[in-house]
């Protein structure tokens, strides 16, 4: 458990109108005399809603600003989000009270922050974006608060009232108020509207940047962000005790285990139930370059992840896995040697650490058109013809090669799994660590056999 001292010392948008209001310029400024959307306190049911708290319990987890809730599907240890935070990648950090989620910090790359809040319904009612500024410290540029009439329009996310306050470096601020509809759905400023909530016109004004400055935190230094918290109507007291509640390290990446039997014939058991594993021969693959690229076909602007392996022509072989639903490409394998692999390792770039991953992720080849394919570095596709060449063939198809003339690298590919997503390539090696096969897992069964 961590401890320090964070006075509330940064002004909130909010207070500027209401001294700007006291001052006299008011109304005619287009200060309203409404509860104010940003800053301050919050109510709503007749009530203030507020926490008050003097610790908050920490845990973590991949990019998730759509949070509800006190856990996350894809928690992260403390270890993971701090080797990230050093590698400037990014993850979550959630802070909680009484359990109710108060706050959610998400690390962006290139030392950018945004933090959301919730109120005690534990509904998100607030953005705030943040990045760095001249002075070493964060600024709030842009603080994004929103008003909802129900539990089921802020489900759905149909907002009565979005208000969005920009701050400039040099502390100009523009306070905009708009009406906005369903998500997806095109804003409308309030004061075009005909009913619904009081017309507010967009206002600027001059103010101390240093108003909306933050330290920048080191890494578990989260009582930088509990003076945010009372944007909502939560008090944190004058020490706030951080408590880890994070997820251990486990077993840490995913592993490896059972890629043979993912060739191996014969039944076995899925989530879907019973099915049969059938190998396909997809043909023999012509490596000129030395690299091996597994990619998808059809995103020819992705960087390939690539294996170093011996030219020559090699056997590709699908597992197809049968069900009563029908049939689906749940693995696809070239053969460099017919030797059993001593051991397998995650196809990493340059780039990517394990390290970095938490529970059970991985690294893999991204798929957008449906489809992978294992083809020689230098192999190169004409996108207009992959449609009549290669996509509308894999309709009728499990597997296609795109032939070249020897000895120029053809490409052979093949369905991807359900579609669309991100699928683990492993390297089998050999006991003197020569690369014996590659193997592309699209994770239709489990492939120790499990569920």
């Amino acid at each position: 458990m961590l401890a320090s001292h964070n006075p509330m010392c940064h002004t909130s948008v909010a207070d500027w109108r209401h001294n700007e209001a006291s001052e006299g310029q008011g109304d005619a400024a287009g200060v309203t005399r409404r509860a104010p959307l940003l800053g301050g306190g919050w109510c709503h049911g007749g009530r203030c809603a507020a926490v008050i708290f003097d610790s908050l319990d920490v845990s973590y987890g991949d990019m998730w600003g759509s949070h509800r809730g006190m856990t996350h599907p894809d928690p992260m240890s403390r270890a993971v989000a701090a080797r990230r935070h050093a590698a400037g990648m990014e993850y979550a950090v959630l802070l909680s009270a009484r359990e109710r989620p108060l706050g959610l910090v998400e690390y962006w790359p290139r030392r950018m922050w945004r933090v959301y809040l919730f109120d005690d319904r534990s509904w998100r009612m607030q953005m705030i974006d943040l990045k760095p500024h001249s002075t070493g410290m964060l600024l709030a540029h842009r603080n994004t608060r929103w008003q909802f009439s129900n539990e089921q329009e802020h489900s759905s996310g149909k907002r009565d009232v979005q208000e969005i306050t920009t701050v400039s470096a040099d502390g100009q601020v523009e306070v905009r108020s708009e009406f906005a509809g369903p998500r997806g759905a095109s804003t409308e400023p309030l004061h075009a509207r005909t009913s619904g909530p009081p017309s507010v016109p967009v206002r600027r004004f001059q103010a101390p940047v240093e108003s909306f400055l933050c330290p920048v935190p080191e890494f578990g230094d989260w009582q930088v962000f509990a003076p945010f918290l009372a944007q909502q109507g939560h008090e944190p007291a004058t020490t706030v005790v951080l408590s880890d509640v994070s997820v251990d390290e486990g077993s840490g990446p995913l592993r490896a285990t059972g890629i043979e039997q993912l060739f191996s014939p014969g039944a076995c058991d899925t989530p879907d139930g019973p099915a049969v594993v059938e190998p396909v021969d997809a043909g023999l693959l012509r490596i000129t370059s030395g690299q091996l690229a597994v990619s998808d076909p059809g995103s020819t602007g992705e960087t390939p992840r690539t294996v170093a392996v011996p030219p020559g022509e090699f056997p590709v072989t699908l597992s197809l896995l049968r069900t009563t639903r029908g049939a689906g490409v749940a693995a696809a394998r070239v053969t460099f040697l017919d030797i059993p692999p001593r051991e397998w390792e995650m196809a990493l770039r340059p780039d990517e650490d394990l390290g970095l991953l938490g529970e059970g992720q991985f690294y893999g080849v991204g798929v957008d058109t449906g489809t992978a394919a294992f083809m020689d570095a230098t192999r190169t596709v004409i996108e207009d013809q992959l449609d009549e060449d290669l996509f509308i063939p894999l309709d009728s198809h499990f597997t296609v090669e795109l032939p070249s003339t020897e000895p120029e690298p053809n490409l052979i590919a093949f369905r991807a799994g359900r579609g669309d997503g991100a699928y683990p390539v492993w390297i089998g090696r050999t006991d003197d660590g020569q690369v014996g096969c590659v193997v592309v897992d699209f994770q239709l069964h489990s492939a120790d056999g499990g569920e």
